[in-house]
């Protein structure tokens, strides 16, 4: 029963509803002892040729009014105990989005999507059923048996009713047992599920490259096997929870022998009358539910804990980027300076930035570039704090960036990464992520400035059209065009463009910039890009190899170097040149 004692933040939390539902639950549990009672009376009426219509009249009337009211309070403790375990799932499941969204970018290199899926629906469901219908049959099992047992000692026969429940001991040691063999099998058929479910949303995201190398029948093995595991893993579930009931029934079963066996005995004897054998054997019909429930509550329990276990395991993950005590709050503007002397991965052991010194002015543009894997992502990754634990530090208008809250920071800053994500939402949706209540003409000015608002006119619905789930009915370049658009809506402080002019043509990419560079006066830009052109305007170009700068300065001057920047310049000069007949 650890899982209630987990739990009992909750109940503290709804202990208004939780009392009540349990003090209607009781009172049930108290008008269910009537009408075996009544019986019995009634029995002996019969037997003794005493009973009269009006007495019949009174009997019967005494069950109509328990029958009724136990009706209506069944409907509210059920609203009070059910909506309460309602409330936790909701209350868990908001918890979680909470933690997941405060987690960094390690967290989620980790974590497996459809795992953190399995958690937010299927383990919670498991401790909404704890908190429900859990506390349900332990309250009403030990309540019912409680009153039940006590009604039949004390009203008919407490010799009879020992004897009664001489097999129980044997029932309670049985689903003990039962239940820890429930636990750890219920604990590892949620692994599966889990493995099911991320299996099932990679396959869904990527079926585009399944269909396209013809992996169809490899996927469909691949899930077959792990659908199988499931199915395995709860069968093994089932193989212990199938042995409560049986055990339960064999256990009343032994109880109704020994009850009908001595009661007749005793009925003989003169110690009882028939109507209270007929009462006793109708209380010991009422023990069966909290009997079977008692075998419920091991299965219910369990589960709940196991899933219990893995949500807390899940909300226990330390965020590995907590803001400071004394964070400011307020977005930074400024300059940028880097006083990097070296960063590494998590778990890894070579350093991905070396030496990485520059100042950037504020309304500059910064142009990173490099051979792929030369460090130019991880470089803006830490402007942005999707990762800290670096040697030196990196300035924000004077102050470190852990100096700000993260949320501040963020708001400074519009990033378009290289993987361009689209919500299922309409295109203007998408445009207006960062403020929802923004007007359609400035949706409108950001989708001119982005060169996406001619192609957006030529859709059916305008910018009303539904992207589908990650933009899939979009065109790469359009997809970019529109992270571009949302993130100059936002109008940060600073701009990141993470190689997000690549599937652009060249005469797009040179519209686009322009427009930046008119729309943005007095605000920082910071481009990635493996096309030259993209950034020979900059203020400042930086060339990676490694990790390291290798050249500085402006395009006249890097040109001047003769070193890599120049070769490949004249590179893709001479590219553009052959495509275009030369």
């Amino acid at each position: 029963m650890k899982v209630f004692l987990d739990l009992m933040w909750y109940f503290k939390q709804e202990k208004k509803a939780y009392l009540t539902g349990i003090a209607l639950l009781m009172f049930v549990a108290l008008l269910q002892l009537v009408p075996p009672k009544v019986i019995g009376i009634i029995v002996d009426l019969i037997r003794t040729e005493t009973i009269t219509k009006a007495s019949l009249l009174k009997y019967v009337s005494f069950l109509i009014l328990a029958g009724l009211t136990m009706y209506v309070l069944r409907y509210y403790w059920r609203i009070m105990i059910f909506g309460s375990s309602v409330k936790l799932s909701k209350q868990l499941r908001n918890k979680l989005y909470e933690h997941f969204t405060s987690m960094s970018q390690s967290f989620y290199q980790k974590k497996r999507v459809g795992d953190l899926m399995a958690h937010a629906t299927n383990d919670i469901s498991a401790v909404q059923q704890t908190a429900g219908a859990g506390v349900l049959t332990f309250v009403d099992s030990l309540a019912t048996g409680g009153f039940v047992i006590i009604a039949m000692a004390f009203t008919i026969s407490w010799k009879l009713t020992l004897i009664a429940l001489i097999p129980l001991p044997l029932m309670a040691v049985l689903t003990n047992w039962y239940g820890t063999l429930l636990h750890k099998r219920f604990h590892k058929a949620q692994e599966a599920f889990s493995s099911l479910n991320d299996k099932t949303q990679e396959s869904i995201t990527g079926i585009k490259v399944i269909k396209t190398f013809g992996q169809e029948m490899e996927d469909i093995e691949d899930f077959e096997k792990l659908s199988e595991d499931v199915v395995q893993k709860n069968i093994s579930v089932a193989k212990v929870d199938s042995l409560f009931d049986p055990t339960i029934s064999i256990i009343v079963g032994i109880s109704f022998f020994l009850s009908l066996s001595f009661g007749a005995k005793f009925v003989i004897n003169g110690e009882l009358t028939i109507g209270q054998l007929v009462s006793f054997t109708s209380y010991l019909g009422l023990l069966i539910w909290p009997m079977l429930a008692f075998g419920w509550l091991f299965n219910i329990v369990e589960r709940g804990r196991a899933s219990y276990d893995r949500i807390n395991n899940l909300l226990m993950e330390k965020i590995e980027m907590p803001d400071s005590q004394n964070a400011l709050n307020k977005v930074p503007t400024g300059d940028i300076e880097y006083a990097l002397e070296s960063f590494i991965y998590p778990k890894e052991t070579e350093p991905v930035l070396k030496d990485i010194f520059f100042a950037l002015k504020r309304g500059q543009t910064l142009g990173i570039v490099g051979k792929t894997g030369a460090g130019k992502t991880t470089l803006l990754k830490l402007l942005i704090r999707e990762f800290d634990g670096y040697k030196g530090e990196i300035y924000f208008g004077g102050n470190p960036l852990e100096s700000y809250k993260m949320e501040s920071l963020r708001e400074a800053i519009g990033y378009v990464p290289q993987d361009h994500f689209l919500f299922s939402a309409s295109i203007a949706e998408n445009i207006a992520f960062s403020n929802p209540f923004v007007s359609q003409e400035v949706i409108e000015a950001a989708a001119t400035t982005a060169h996406i608002h001619q192609d957006i006119l030529q859709f059916t619905e305008g910018y009303g059209t539904l992207v589908g789930e990650r933009g899939v009915s979009l065109s790469g370049g359009q997809k970019q065009r529109i992270s571009i658009a949302r993130a100059i809506l936002m109008d940060a402080e600073v701009l990141v463009l993470d190689d997000s002019l690549s599937a652009v043509d060249a005469q797009t990419e040179e519209k686009i910039l322009k427009a930046l560079k008119e729309n943005r006066v007095d605000k920082t830009t910071i481009i990635t890009a493996h096309r030259l052109s993209a950034i020979q305007h900059a203020n400042l170009i930086l060339v990676l190899d490694e990790g390291r700068i290798t050249e500085r300065g402006s395009h006249l001057e890097l040109m001047e170097l003769d070193g890599w920047y120049k070769e490949m310049y004249e590179r893709q000069q001479l590219e553009e040149l052959v495509e275009h007949g030369g």
